[in-house]
Protein backbone atom coordinates (compact mmCIF):
# COMPACT_ATOMS: atom_id res chain seq x y z
CA UNK A 1 0.00 0.00 0.00
CA UNK A 2 3.16 2.42 0.94
CA UNK A 3 3.69 2.65 -3.13
CA UNK A 4 0.22 3.59 -4.30
CA UNK A 5 -0.36 7.64 -4.40
CA UNK A 6 -4.00 9.30 -4.22
CA UNK A 7 -4.60 10.46 -7.86
CA UNK A 8 -3.18 13.94 -8.33
CA UNK A 9 -7.04 15.38 -9.25
CA UNK A 10 -8.49 14.03 -5.50
CA UNK A 11 -11.35 16.37 -4.30
CA UNK A 12 -9.45 17.36 -0.69
CA UNK A 13 -11.71 20.01 0.62
CA UNK A 14 -14.19 20.98 3.42
CA UNK A 15 -18.30 20.21 3.35
CA UNK A 16 -21.08 22.69 4.92
CA UNK A 17 -24.48 23.47 4.31
CA UNK A 18 -26.26 27.30 3.68
CA UNK A 19 -28.75 27.50 6.67
CA UNK A 20 -25.56 25.88 9.15
CA UNK A 21 -23.77 28.96 8.63
CA UNK A 22 -25.03 31.79 6.31
CA UNK A 23 -27.10 33.61 8.59
CA UNK A 24 -28.76 36.73 7.37
CA UNK A 25 -31.99 34.93 7.20
CA UNK A 26 -34.03 37.77 6.08
CA UNK A 27 -31.35 39.51 4.08
CA UNK A 28 -30.82 39.77 0.16
CA UNK A 29 -34.61 39.38 -0.21
CA UNK A 30 -34.40 35.81 1.25
CA UNK A 31 -37.86 34.05 2.65
CA UNK A 32 -37.91 32.06 5.35
CA UNK A 33 -37.14 28.09 5.45
CA UNK A 34 -37.63 25.58 7.15
CA UNK A 35 -34.65 25.15 9.05
CA UNK A 36 -35.45 28.95 10.26
CA UNK A 37 -38.31 28.05 12.48
CA UNK A 38 -36.33 25.53 14.25
CA UNK A 39 -35.21 26.25 17.59
CA UNK A 40 -31.80 25.87 19.79
CA UNK A 41 -31.73 22.41 21.34
CA UNK A 42 -29.08 21.04 23.04
CA UNK A 43 -27.36 17.15 23.71
CA UNK A 44 -30.10 15.07 24.46
CA UNK A 45 -32.44 17.87 23.86
CA UNK A 46 -34.24 17.82 20.57
CA UNK A 47 -34.74 21.26 18.27
CA UNK A 48 -38.51 22.19 18.73
CA UNK A 49 -40.37 23.10 15.46
CA UNK A 50 -42.51 26.36 16.04
CA UNK A 51 -45.33 27.27 13.79
CA UNK A 52 -43.52 30.78 12.57
CA UNK A 53 -40.67 32.82 14.42
CA UNK A 54 -41.67 33.05 17.80
CA UNK A 55 -40.10 36.28 19.75
CA UNK A 56 -39.57 33.88 23.08
CA UNK A 57 -37.33 31.94 20.88
CA UNK A 58 -33.67 31.33 20.20
CA UNK A 59 -33.29 30.30 16.47
CA UNK A 60 -29.57 30.01 15.99
CA UNK A 61 -29.61 29.66 11.57
CA UNK A 62 -31.05 32.71 12.17
CA UNK A 63 -27.27 34.64 12.64
CA UNK A 64 -24.98 31.41 12.06
CA UNK A 65 -21.74 32.45 11.77
CA UNK A 66 -22.23 34.90 9.55
CA UNK A 67 -20.46 33.62 6.23
CA UNK A 68 -23.14 35.94 4.32
CA UNK A 69 -21.18 38.93 5.03
CA UNK A 70 -17.63 37.19 6.15
CA UNK A 71 -17.25 34.58 3.52
CA UNK A 72 -14.12 36.36 1.80
CA UNK A 73 -11.99 36.03 4.64
CA UNK A 74 -13.20 32.51 5.71
CA UNK A 75 -12.28 31.62 2.10
CA UNK A 76 -9.11 32.94 2.55
CA UNK A 77 -8.40 30.53 5.12
CA UNK A 78 -9.58 27.59 3.29
CA UNK A 79 -7.38 28.77 0.62
CA UNK A 80 -4.34 29.13 3.26
CA UNK A 81 -5.30 25.19 4.14
CA UNK A 82 -4.79 24.10 0.39
CA UNK A 83 -8.29 23.36 0.04
CA UNK A 84 -8.86 21.90 -3.49
CA UNK A 85 -12.74 22.14 -3.11
CA UNK A 86 -15.71 23.41 -1.05
CA UNK A 87 -18.96 22.07 -0.51
CA UNK A 88 -21.59 23.85 -0.20
CA UNK A 89 -25.94 24.63 -0.69
CA UNK A 90 -27.48 26.95 -2.56
CA UNK A 91 -30.80 28.05 -0.08
CA UNK A 92 -33.62 27.35 -2.01
CA UNK A 93 -35.01 30.29 -0.25
CA UNK A 94 -32.54 32.49 -1.47
CA UNK A 95 -33.54 32.42 -4.96
CA UNK A 96 -37.14 31.62 -5.19
CA UNK A 97 -37.96 32.93 -1.17
CA UNK A 98 -41.28 31.24 -1.68
CA UNK A 99 -40.47 28.44 -3.62
CA UNK A 100 -43.10 28.61 -6.55
CA UNK A 101 -42.43 32.00 -7.97
CA UNK A 102 -42.47 32.16 -11.82
CA UNK A 103 -39.30 34.44 -11.02
CA UNK A 104 -36.33 33.95 -9.07
CA UNK A 105 -34.52 36.79 -6.83
CA UNK A 106 -31.85 38.32 -8.51
CA UNK A 107 -30.01 39.57 -5.05
CA UNK A 108 -29.69 36.07 -3.99
CA UNK A 109 -28.17 34.88 -7.53
CA UNK A 110 -25.52 37.56 -6.98
CA UNK A 111 -25.03 36.36 -3.74
CA UNK A 112 -23.63 33.01 -5.09
CA UNK A 113 -22.19 34.36 -8.24
CA UNK A 114 -20.09 36.31 -5.76
CA UNK A 115 -19.04 33.17 -3.33
CA UNK A 116 -18.59 31.14 -6.55
CA UNK A 117 -16.18 33.17 -7.96
CA UNK A 118 -14.25 33.86 -4.65
CA UNK A 119 -13.50 30.26 -4.41
CA UNK A 120 -12.74 29.99 -8.11
CA UNK A 121 -10.25 32.93 -7.61
CA UNK A 122 -8.45 30.53 -5.94
CA UNK A 123 -8.59 27.78 -7.53
CA UNK A 124 -11.19 25.97 -5.20
CA UNK A 125 -13.98 23.83 -6.71
CA UNK A 126 -17.40 24.84 -5.96
CA UNK A 127 -19.43 20.82 -5.00
CA UNK A 128 -22.93 22.65 -4.48
CA UNK A 129 -26.28 20.57 -3.09
CA UNK A 130 -29.43 21.45 -4.46
CA UNK A 131 -31.45 20.61 -1.17
CA UNK A 132 -29.86 21.10 2.03
CA UNK A 133 -32.59 20.89 4.72
CA UNK A 134 -33.94 24.27 3.69
CA UNK A 135 -36.77 24.06 1.49
CA UNK A 136 -38.99 27.27 1.86
CA UNK A 137 -41.55 27.29 4.44
CA UNK A 138 -43.89 28.30 2.64
CA UNK A 139 -43.88 25.24 0.10
CA UNK A 140 -44.79 23.59 3.96
CA UNK A 141 -47.82 26.08 4.93
CA UNK A 142 -49.43 26.10 1.28
CA UNK A 143 -48.97 22.95 0.07
CA UNK A 144 -47.60 20.11 3.04
CA UNK A 145 -44.07 20.15 1.62
CA UNK A 146 -43.29 17.34 -0.52
CA UNK A 147 -46.69 15.66 0.19
CA UNK A 148 -47.54 17.31 -2.89
CA UNK A 149 -46.70 16.58 -6.62
CA UNK A 150 -46.41 19.89 -7.73
CA UNK A 151 -43.30 20.33 -5.50
CA UNK A 152 -41.50 18.41 -8.46
CA UNK A 153 -41.95 21.20 -10.61
CA UNK A 154 -40.92 23.82 -8.08
CA UNK A 155 -37.91 22.16 -7.63
CA UNK A 156 -36.99 21.78 -11.21
CA UNK A 157 -37.40 24.89 -11.39
CA UNK A 158 -34.90 25.89 -9.09
CA UNK A 159 -32.16 23.40 -9.81
CA UNK A 160 -32.63 24.23 -13.54
CA UNK A 161 -32.33 28.35 -12.67
CA UNK A 162 -29.15 27.99 -10.63
CA UNK A 163 -27.95 25.22 -13.03
CA UNK A 164 -28.13 27.60 -16.19
CA UNK A 165 -27.00 30.53 -14.25
CA UNK A 166 -23.65 28.58 -12.92
CA UNK A 167 -23.03 25.94 -15.49
CA UNK A 168 -19.06 27.28 -15.76
CA UNK A 169 -18.78 27.74 -12.21
CA UNK A 170 -19.99 24.55 -10.88
CA UNK A 171 -19.21 21.32 -12.15
CA UNK A 172 -20.39 18.98 -9.36
CA UNK A 173 -23.72 18.96 -7.99
CA UNK A 174 -25.79 16.80 -6.08
CA UNK A 175 -29.97 16.65 -5.45
CA UNK A 176 -31.25 15.55 -2.29
CA UNK A 177 -28.91 15.75 0.88
CA UNK A 178 -28.82 12.48 2.93
CA UNK A 179 -32.29 12.02 1.36
CA UNK A 180 -32.63 8.49 3.13
CA UNK A 181 -32.46 9.98 6.73
CA UNK A 182 -36.64 10.13 6.83
CA UNK A 183 -36.15 6.70 6.83
CA UNK A 184 -36.33 7.29 11.18
CA UNK A 185 -39.60 7.92 11.00
CA UNK A 186 -39.38 7.89 14.91
CA UNK A 187 -37.79 10.98 14.44
CA UNK A 188 -40.00 13.79 13.80
CA UNK A 189 -36.44 16.15 12.71
CA UNK A 190 -36.18 14.15 9.85
CA UNK A 191 -39.20 14.05 8.13
CA UNK A 192 -39.19 18.11 8.47
CA UNK A 193 -35.54 18.31 7.32
CA UNK A 194 -35.92 16.14 4.33
CA UNK A 195 -39.30 16.68 2.94
CA UNK A 196 -41.02 19.86 5.37
CA UNK A 197 -43.35 17.16 6.76
CA UNK A 198 -44.47 16.59 10.37
CA UNK A 199 -46.52 13.39 10.85
CA UNK A 200 -50.20 13.95 11.71
CA UNK A 201 -52.00 11.72 14.43
CA UNK A 202 -53.76 8.83 12.86
CA UNK A 203 -52.26 8.89 9.28
CA UNK A 204 -50.39 5.79 7.44
CA UNK A 205 -46.11 7.20 8.32
CA UNK A 206 -45.15 4.39 5.78
CA UNK A 207 -47.72 5.79 3.01
CA UNK A 208 -46.86 9.62 3.39
CA UNK A 209 -42.90 8.83 3.50
CA UNK A 210 -42.86 6.42 0.62
CA UNK A 211 -45.22 9.27 -1.50
CA UNK A 212 -42.64 12.30 -0.67
CA UNK A 213 -39.78 9.92 -1.55
CA UNK A 214 -41.25 9.09 -4.83
CA UNK A 215 -41.73 12.62 -5.60
CA UNK A 216 -38.07 13.76 -4.16
CA UNK A 217 -36.78 10.89 -7.00
CA UNK A 218 -38.56 11.99 -9.98
CA UNK A 219 -37.80 15.53 -9.32
CA UNK A 220 -33.90 14.19 -8.71
CA UNK A 221 -33.98 12.49 -12.25
CA UNK A 222 -35.82 14.96 -13.69
CA UNK A 223 -32.74 17.46 -12.48
CA UNK A 224 -30.00 14.95 -13.52
CA UNK A 225 -31.30 14.40 -16.97
CA UNK A 226 -31.94 18.44 -17.16
CA UNK A 227 -28.66 19.51 -16.02
CA UNK A 228 -26.90 16.92 -18.49
CA UNK A 229 -28.48 18.99 -21.19
CA UNK A 230 -27.38 22.49 -19.90
CA UNK A 231 -23.82 21.33 -19.55
CA UNK A 232 -22.71 17.92 -20.93
CA UNK A 233 -19.86 18.49 -18.62
CA UNK A 234 -21.54 18.42 -15.24
CA UNK A 235 -21.01 15.27 -12.82
CA UNK A 236 -24.80 15.50 -10.40
CA UNK A 237 -24.40 12.55 -8.00
CA UNK A 238 -27.19 11.80 -5.16
CA UNK A 239 -26.57 12.35 -1.18
CA UNK A 240 -26.72 8.99 1.30
CA UNK A 241 -26.19 9.06 4.63
CA UNK A 242 -23.99 6.13 4.69
CA UNK A 243 -24.80 3.78 8.77
CA UNK A 244 -23.50 0.83 7.51
CA UNK A 245 -26.00 -1.97 9.65
CA UNK A 246 -23.90 -4.74 11.81
CA UNK A 247 -25.60 -7.91 13.07
CA UNK A 248 -25.39 -7.44 16.96
CA UNK A 249 -25.05 -11.41 17.26
CA UNK A 250 -24.74 -14.52 14.08
CA UNK A 251 -27.54 -15.27 15.17
CA UNK A 252 -29.45 -15.95 11.69
CA UNK A 253 -32.50 -13.56 13.18
CA UNK A 254 -30.30 -10.79 13.59
CA UNK A 255 -28.65 -11.20 10.27
CA UNK A 256 -31.82 -10.77 8.46
CA UNK A 257 -32.94 -7.66 11.06
CA UNK A 258 -29.22 -6.09 9.71
CA UNK A 259 -30.10 -6.89 6.09
CA UNK A 260 -33.69 -5.70 6.57
CA UNK A 261 -32.34 -1.94 7.81
CA UNK A 262 -29.75 -1.83 5.11
CA UNK A 263 -32.64 -2.28 2.92
CA UNK A 264 -34.72 0.25 4.16
CA UNK A 265 -32.71 2.44 5.16
CA UNK A 266 -30.38 2.81 2.60
CA UNK A 267 -30.31 0.80 -0.43
CA UNK A 268 -34.11 1.84 -1.47
CA UNK A 269 -32.72 5.12 -1.98
CA UNK A 270 -29.37 4.31 -3.48
CA UNK A 271 -31.34 1.95 -6.02
CA UNK A 272 -33.69 4.33 -6.92
CA UNK A 273 -31.03 7.11 -7.37
CA UNK A 274 -28.46 4.60 -9.32
CA UNK A 275 -30.49 1.81 -11.28
CA UNK A 276 -33.22 4.19 -12.02
CA UNK A 277 -36.19 1.71 -10.97
CA UNK A 278 -38.11 0.52 -7.96
CA UNK A 279 -36.36 -2.47 -5.88
CA UNK A 280 -38.44 -5.64 -5.55
CA UNK A 281 -38.08 -5.68 -2.12
CA UNK A 282 -39.98 -2.51 -1.84
CA UNK A 283 -42.76 -3.23 -4.01
CA UNK A 284 -43.00 -6.39 -1.66
CA UNK A 285 -43.54 -4.39 1.35
CA UNK A 286 -46.17 -2.08 -0.04
CA UNK A 287 -47.90 -4.89 -1.38
CA UNK A 288 -47.51 -6.74 2.59
CA UNK A 289 -48.66 -3.34 4.22
CA UNK A 290 -51.35 -1.78 1.22
CA UNK A 291 -49.89 1.24 0.12
CA UNK A 292 -50.82 2.88 -3.16
CA UNK A 293 -48.44 5.77 -4.23
CA UNK A 294 -49.21 8.13 -7.24
CA UNK A 295 -46.71 6.69 -9.40
CA UNK A 296 -47.72 7.66 -13.19
CA UNK A 297 -45.60 5.67 -16.39
CA UNK A 298 -44.12 9.08 -17.36
CA UNK A 299 -42.74 9.28 -13.42
CA UNK A 300 -41.38 6.37 -14.28
CA UNK A 301 -39.54 7.15 -17.32
CA UNK A 302 -37.93 9.77 -15.81
CA UNK A 303 -36.23 8.00 -13.33
CA UNK A 304 -35.00 5.63 -16.04
CA UNK A 305 -33.71 8.26 -17.28
CA UNK A 306 -31.86 10.34 -15.01
CA UNK A 307 -29.83 7.94 -12.95
CA UNK A 308 -26.47 9.78 -11.20
CA UNK A 309 -23.55 9.60 -12.11
CA UNK A 310 -21.52 9.32 -8.30
CA UNK A 311 -22.42 8.87 -5.40
CA UNK A 312 -21.98 11.18 -2.24
CA UNK A 313 -22.19 10.00 0.98
CA UNK A 314 -22.06 11.16 4.87
CA UNK A 315 -20.15 8.93 7.36
CA UNK A 316 -19.87 9.10 11.12
CA UNK A 317 -20.72 6.05 12.58
CA UNK A 318 -21.91 2.79 12.12
CA UNK A 319 -24.59 1.14 14.02
CA UNK A 320 -25.71 -2.45 15.74
CA UNK A 321 -29.08 -4.19 15.02
CA UNK A 322 -30.79 -6.91 17.32
CA UNK A 323 -33.97 -8.90 16.01
CA UNK A 324 -34.58 -8.96 19.94
CA UNK A 325 -34.73 -5.92 22.21
CA UNK A 326 -31.43 -6.04 24.42
CA UNK A 327 -29.57 -3.78 26.89
CA UNK A 328 -29.50 -0.48 26.26
CA UNK A 329 -31.42 -1.22 22.74
CA UNK A 330 -34.03 1.65 21.00
CA UNK A 331 -36.98 0.14 19.04
CA UNK A 332 -36.67 0.94 15.54
CA UNK A 333 -39.39 -0.93 13.51
CA UNK A 334 -40.77 -4.33 13.87
CA UNK A 335 -38.10 -6.62 14.94
CA UNK A 336 -35.13 -4.10 14.18
CA UNK A 337 -33.40 -2.84 17.50
CA UNK A 338 -30.47 -0.58 17.39
CA UNK A 339 -28.20 -2.15 19.99
CA UNK A 340 -24.76 -0.43 21.59
CA UNK A 341 -21.30 -1.99 20.06
CA UNK A 342 -19.39 -3.14 22.67
CA UNK A 343 -16.32 -3.01 20.11
CA UNK A 344 -16.03 0.59 19.17
CA UNK A 345 -15.99 3.51 21.61
CA UNK A 346 -18.45 6.75 21.51
CA UNK A 347 -18.19 10.68 21.13
CA UNK A 348 -19.86 12.45 23.55
CA UNK A 349 -23.38 12.72 21.61
CA UNK A 350 -22.98 8.78 21.60
CA UNK A 351 -22.10 8.58 17.92
CA UNK A 352 -20.29 5.20 18.03
CA UNK A 353 -16.58 5.90 16.08
CA UNK A 354 -15.65 2.99 13.57
CA UNK A 355 -13.24 4.49 11.39
CA UNK A 356 -13.41 0.88 10.12
CA UNK A 357 -16.68 1.11 9.16
CA UNK A 358 -15.93 3.38 6.28
CA UNK A 359 -13.66 0.97 4.44
CA UNK A 360 -16.71 -1.44 4.83
CA UNK A 361 -19.04 1.28 3.72
CA UNK A 362 -17.02 2.21 0.55
CA UNK A 363 -17.03 -1.40 -0.69
CA UNK A 364 -20.68 -2.17 0.09
CA UNK A 365 -21.53 0.83 -2.20
CA UNK A 366 -18.86 0.14 -4.96
CA UNK A 367 -19.82 -3.76 -4.93
CA UNK A 368 -23.70 -3.08 -5.50
CA UNK A 369 -23.49 0.18 -7.59
CA UNK A 370 -20.35 0.38 -9.75
CA UNK A 371 -20.13 4.03 -9.58
CA UNK A 372 -17.65 6.72 -8.26
CA UNK A 373 -17.86 7.54 -4.37
CA UNK A 374 -17.48 11.05 -2.92
CA UNK A 375 -16.80 11.61 0.91
CA UNK A 376 -18.64 14.81 1.58
CA UNK A 377 -18.87 14.01 5.21
CA UNK A 378 -17.03 13.02 7.49
CA UNK A 379 -16.21 14.63 11.21
CA UNK A 380 -15.86 14.40 14.82
CA UNK A 381 -17.89 16.86 16.88
CA UNK A 382 -16.55 17.85 20.47
CA UNK A 383 -16.44 20.48 23.12
CA UNK A 384 -13.83 22.65 22.43
CA UNK A 385 -11.55 24.73 24.25
CA UNK A 386 -10.50 27.63 23.63
CA UNK A 387 -7.54 28.38 25.85
CA UNK A 388 -5.07 31.54 25.69
CA UNK A 389 -6.28 32.32 22.31
CA UNK A 390 -5.57 28.44 20.60
CA UNK A 391 -7.86 25.38 20.21
CA UNK A 392 -6.19 22.00 20.90
CA UNK A 393 -8.04 19.20 19.46
CA UNK A 394 -6.09 16.02 19.25
CA UNK A 395 -9.20 13.49 19.30
CA UNK A 396 -10.49 15.56 15.92
CA UNK A 397 -6.88 14.99 14.34
CA UNK A 398 -6.90 11.51 15.46
CA UNK A 399 -10.33 10.72 14.62
CA UNK A 400 -9.64 12.08 11.03
CA UNK A 401 -6.17 10.28 10.42
CA UNK A 402 -8.23 7.05 11.29
CA UNK A 403 -10.69 7.50 9.24
CA UNK A 404 -8.22 8.68 6.07
CA UNK A 405 -6.53 5.69 6.39
CA UNK A 406 -9.52 3.34 6.13
CA UNK A 407 -10.62 5.18 2.71
CA UNK A 408 -6.71 4.69 1.51
CA UNK A 409 -7.24 1.05 2.19
CA UNK A 410 -10.29 1.17 0.05
CA UNK A 411 -9.08 2.56 -2.40
CA UNK A 412 -6.09 0.91 -2.92
CA UNK A 413 -6.16 -2.83 -2.01
CA UNK A 414 -9.68 -2.74 -2.58
CA UNK A 415 -10.03 -0.74 -5.46
CA UNK A 416 -12.64 1.60 -4.94
CA UNK A 417 -13.20 4.43 -6.78
CA UNK A 418 -13.36 7.36 -4.27
CA UNK A 419 -13.21 11.15 -5.84
CA UNK A 420 -12.83 13.36 -2.65
CA UNK A 421 -12.89 13.90 0.95
CA UNK A 422 -14.52 17.12 2.39
CA UNK A 423 -14.87 16.95 6.12
CA UNK A 424 -18.03 18.15 7.65
CA UNK A 425 -17.86 21.55 9.15
CA UNK A 426 -14.59 22.57 8.20
CA UNK A 427 -15.52 25.80 9.99
CA UNK A 428 -17.44 25.60 13.16
CA UNK A 429 -21.18 26.06 12.63
CA UNK A 430 -25.00 25.38 14.11
CA UNK A 431 -25.37 21.46 14.11
CA UNK A 432 -28.18 20.49 12.31
CA UNK A 433 -29.58 18.10 14.98
CA UNK A 434 -29.23 19.99 17.90
CA UNK A 435 -28.91 23.01 16.99
CA UNK A 436 -25.77 24.05 19.50
CA UNK A 437 -22.80 25.83 18.30
CA UNK A 438 -20.36 24.05 21.15
CA UNK A 439 -21.02 20.72 19.16
CA UNK A 440 -17.63 21.73 16.94
CA UNK A 441 -16.47 19.83 13.90
CA UNK A 442 -13.89 22.55 12.56
CA UNK A 443 -10.29 23.48 11.39
CA UNK A 444 -11.36 27.02 11.92
CA UNK A 445 -13.33 27.78 15.57
CA UNK A 446 -15.75 30.46 15.44
CA UNK A 447 -15.97 32.64 18.83
CA UNK A 448 -20.06 31.97 19.91
CA UNK A 449 -21.68 29.88 22.04
CA UNK A 450 -24.79 28.17 21.87
CA UNK A 451 -27.23 31.13 23.34
CA UNK A 452 -25.87 33.02 20.47
CA UNK A 453 -23.22 34.74 22.17
CA UNK A 454 -19.60 35.86 21.29
CA UNK A 455 -17.53 38.01 18.80
CA UNK A 456 -17.66 35.68 15.67
CA UNK A 457 -14.05 35.92 15.62
CA UNK A 458 -12.24 32.91 13.32
CA UNK A 459 -9.55 31.22 15.02
CA UNK A 460 -7.17 28.23 13.55
CA UNK A 461 -7.52 25.03 15.68
CA UNK A 462 -4.45 22.80 15.76
CA UNK A 463 -6.07 20.75 13.48
CA UNK A 464 -5.95 23.62 10.74
CA UNK A 465 -2.16 23.04 10.21
CA UNK A 466 -2.30 19.14 10.46
CA UNK A 467 -5.57 19.22 7.50
CA UNK A 468 -2.86 21.52 5.57
CA UNK A 469 0.18 18.88 5.66
CA UNK A 470 -3.00 16.07 4.50
CA UNK A 471 -3.31 18.29 1.86
CA UNK A 472 0.05 19.17 0.57
CA UNK A 473 1.29 15.57 0.84
CA UNK A 474 -1.93 14.43 -0.49
CA UNK A 475 -2.57 12.08 2.13
CA UNK A 476 0.61 10.84 2.90
CA UNK A 477 1.30 12.92 6.33
CA UNK A 478 -1.27 11.86 8.63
Amino acid sequence: MEKQKIPCDFLWGGAVAAHQLEGAYEKGGKGISIADVMTAGANGKDREITDGILPDRYYPNHQAIDFYTRFREDIRLFAEMGFRCFRTSIAWSRIFPNGDESEPNEEGLKFYDELFDELLKYNIEPIVTLSHFEMPLHLVRKYGGWRDRRLIGFFVTFAETVMKRYKDKVKYWMTFNEINNQSSVQNPWSGWTNSGILYREGEDVQTVLQQAVHYEMTASAITVKTGHEINPEFQIGCMLAMVPYYARTCSPQDELAAQTAMAHRLYYYGDLHVFGEYPAYMEAFRREKGICLDITADDLKCLKEGCVDYIGISYYMSSTISSVETEGSVKAAEGIYLAPNPYVEKSDWGWQIDPQGLRYSLNLLYQRYRKPIFIVENGFGAYDKLEMGKVHDPGRMEYLRQHIIEMKKAMFLDGVPVMGYTPWGCIDLVSAGSGEMEKRYGFIYVDKDNQGNGTLMRIKKDSFQWYKKVIESNGEQL
